[in-house]
């Protein structure tokens, strides 16, 4: 039912757009014209001027033919890493890859391709279906800013999907951490190293105390740790006054989250205490952590519709955020389906074109699964 070959060409078409983080007009104007011409309401929110974006989230409803059915949702960034200006898609051997200077840009366009596939299906051929709610958002790359910041009045879904993960179509994303940024900037007195060091104190020292002390790295199967930027100092004859540390703080499980992120504020401002320093800590929260029953309905819709397309369902977690992390926190449930992309944020980043095909038929199927049910 689903046309491979306008698949690929589309595939092709989105991925050629410049659409870095921030700057999504022009694929947020493609999308916009593609899903009104699918005979969806569209309204574009105002997150690009939250942010200092060019474009804001896109919302898409599609009124159904089975009023009794759940109203569903399909979600999927339209943002990119860097560098994916002037993607060049090359297709051999059944695997699409970039020139090798890029990204390809399979994430998350390889969420987005299999959702308008599927929408033009339930078109062309009339088929039964619920209300179908679409949000392509924004500024999800660096922060998940775009869902972060969006009216949650406007989610209008009972459950749904986000199409935003590496692994085989099939494999459901039931879990995901919360994540805190934590920021410490390290306070000591500056001296000139050569002539009078012991009149300073030198904060890099202090800091390194305290790194000393902080668990880092994986704490447990559903915790992790990380201490990723750290700048300070001025010159090599300097004793250095300050030094600040970006950090976070990531668990599946909200109280243990909320310990560790403690724990990293407390050691920092005692250890640099102790040693005659002073420590300035903000906490920061990212997203919350969402966790899935296997027997949700969102879980079990997703599962029913992989094996029926000949797909093994999986469900695992992972240690990424996501929209979906927003979207269960304001109350909808949302799990994440994997869409074949592989080695992303990369520019050795590729897919198989099998996978956005079958991902195409896994919504479908999802649909029409759905659209037997009842609320």
């Amino acid at each position: 039912m689903i046309n491979r070959e306008r698949i690929l060409k589309e595939f092709f078409e989105l991925i050629q757009i410049d659409c870095s983080t921030k700057g999504e007009r022009q694929i947020a104007d493609l999308l916009t014209q593609k899903l009104t011409a699918l005979g969806l309401q569209v309204q574009e929110d105002n997150v690009g001027e939250k942010i200092g974006g060019s474009a804001g989230n896109l919302i898409g409803y599609l009124k159904g033919n089975q009023p009794s059915a759940p109203v569903l949702m399909f979600s999927a960034h339209m943002d990119s890493v860097e560098p994916c200006s002037g993607i060049q898609p090359k297709l051999a051997n059944g695997i699409i890859t970039s020139s090798g200077d890029t990204v390809l840009g399979s994430d998350d366009k390889s969420g987005i391709v299999p959702v308008l596939e599927a929408l033009r299906c339930i078109k062309e051929n009339d088929l039964p279906h619920g209300d179908i709610q679409i949000v392509f958002t924004v500024a999800e790359e660096g922060g998940v800013n775009g869902s972060k910041n969006m009216d949650p009045a406007l989610l209008k879904a009972d459950f749904g999907y986000a199409l935003d993960s590496s692994g085989n179509p099939g494999d459901i994303i039931v879990m995901a951490p919360g994540q805190n940024k934590v920021t410490v900037t390290v306070h000591g007195k500056k001296a000139h190293a050569g002539i009078a060091p012991e009149d300073g104190l030198n904060a890099i020292v202090l800091a390194g105390k305290a790194l000393a002390e902080l668990q880092q790295g994986r704490i447990d199967e559903e915790t992790t740790a990380n201490v990723g930027v750290i700048s300070g100092g001025s010159a090599t004859n300097v004793v250095p006054d300050k030094v600040e540390l970006r950090c976070e703080t990531r668990s599946r499980n909200a109280s243990k989250l909320e310990k560790l992120t403690q724990e990293f504020a407390d050691t920092f401002t005692r250890v640099v205490a102790a040693n005659g320093g002073k420590a300035d800590v903000v906490v920061g929260k990212a997203y919350g952590p969402y966790v899935l029953n296997e027997h949700d309905l969102v879980v079990d819709v997703a599962k029913q519709a992989a094996v029926s397309i000949g797909c093994n369902p999986v469900t695992r977690g992972t240690g990424g955020g996501s929209d979906a992390n927003f979207f269960n926190n304001y109350g909808v449930p949302c799990a994440v389906l994997a869409t074949g992309m592989t080695k992303v944020h990369t520019t050795e980043e590729y897919i198989k074109e099998a996978d956005l095909y079958k991902t195409a038929e896994w919504v479908l199927a999802i649909i029409q699964q759905a659209a037997n049910m009842k609320k």
